[in-house]
């Protein structure tokens, strides 16, 4: 591993195998996306004898042109947090998912601007009607709010053909400036 990495373990006394662990999900990161630095700090629940207490797994990661990934939210909600493994490998994940799609969004040149939209479709739409799903023409499935709707917010339904921009948002790709397409 070529990668400067700090890892950090609070309130724990790590397994042997979970510093190999954070290693090998860093080393994969590095060669896919040319991470050049890291922080990982694991730290265990406050009260290891209250039932119910969480890993939280926080993950800051450099790369090339100053991008960089932070990862730090747990769910208080989300109990399989109370498993270490599971706690190191979600967060892992959620630093892969932020890194594909930031690779997407540079990949695709998306800049904000309306020329070139992509067209998706929409699969899901939430029974309150505040937000939905689209598909886009690669397979990748965005979230988007109502109030990213711009034209056509009444006509929209699913299997709906919408433009959109892609945009990053605080939990990966979303649609903004979607607009019902003609049929």
């Amino acid at each position: 591993m070529q990668t400067t990495a700090q890892i950090e373990f609070e309130n724990l006394t790590p397994p042997a195998e979970l510093q190999a662990v954070i290693e090998q999900h860093i080393s994969e990161l590095e060669k896919l996306y040319g991470v050049s630095a890291g922080r990982i700090n694991v730290r265990g629940p406050v009260d290891r004898h209250e039932p119910g207490g969480q890993y939280k797994v926080n993950i800051r990661l450099a790369l090339p042109n100053g991008r960089e990934v932070n990862v730090g939210r747990t769910s208080k909600q989300d109990e399989r947090y109370a498993d270490l493994a599971y706690a190191v490998d979600d967060s892992f994940n959620q630093a892969r998912s932020q890194l594909q799609d930031q690779e997407h969004l540079m990949g695709s040149g998306q800049t904000g601007s309306c020329e070139g939209e992509p067209v998706g479709t929409v699969v899901r739409i939430d029974p309150g009607g505040a937000f939905g799903f689209l598909e886009s023409a690669n397979g990748r499935e965005i979230y988007f709010s109502f109030i990213s709707v711009l034209e056509g917010r009444a006509n929209i339904t699913v299997g709906s053909r919408v433009s959109y921009v892609e945009e990053l948002g605080e939990d990966g790709l979303q649609a903004f400036a979607v607009k019902v397409r003609a049929s």
